[in-house]
């Protein structure tokens, strides 16, 4: 494990509707098995691999530990005018999709996202209610095991 902040997310979960998810290691954990092609950015769809699971799933992913885990979302402004999206909670600055990145971003809290600005776009919408749905049904069967 080593996203973004792994280290220093000691942040608990403020919602018990993804039964199992504790804390945001636990979080990465779960969505490792369940990011996919049609959970990623439809720019990125071509280059996404099991191996490379995070790509494009910042701002689906960052809403999420939101709802979770409560803070801010944030972005590191990209080259192609794009944000990459990070979270910010009681102090604690982490980023569980930093992994698809191969050089280090700028994690400074200048830019706060909002998601009625990113899911103005429907497809992203669309995108972060599967993965919503998946993460709660991996836990469930998580917890049936």
């Amino acid at each position: 494990m080593s996203f973004y902040g792994y280290k220093d997310c000691d942040v608990s979960a403020i919602c018990d509707e993804y039964c199992g998810i504790r804390d945001p290691k636990d979080l990465y954990d779960s969505l490792k098995e369940i990011w996919s092609a049609d959970t990623c950015a439809p720019r990125m769809r071509d280059r996404w691999t099991k191996e490379n699971p995070s790509l494009g799933q910042c701002s689906i992913t960052a809403f999420l530990v939101q709802d979770i885990f409560g803070g801010k979302v944030y972005g590191v402004p990209l080259n192609d005018g794009n944000y990459h999206c990070f979270n910010v909670v009681d102090g604690h600055v982490f980023d569980i999709t930093s992994e698809q990145f191969d050089h280090e971003l700028n994690y400074t809290l200048e830019y706060e996202q909002f998601r009625e600005i990113h899911f103005s776009k429907a497809e992203k919408k669309e995108r972060y209610e599967i993965l919503k749905r998946r993460l709660k049904e991996y836990c469930e069967k998580k917890r049936a095991v």
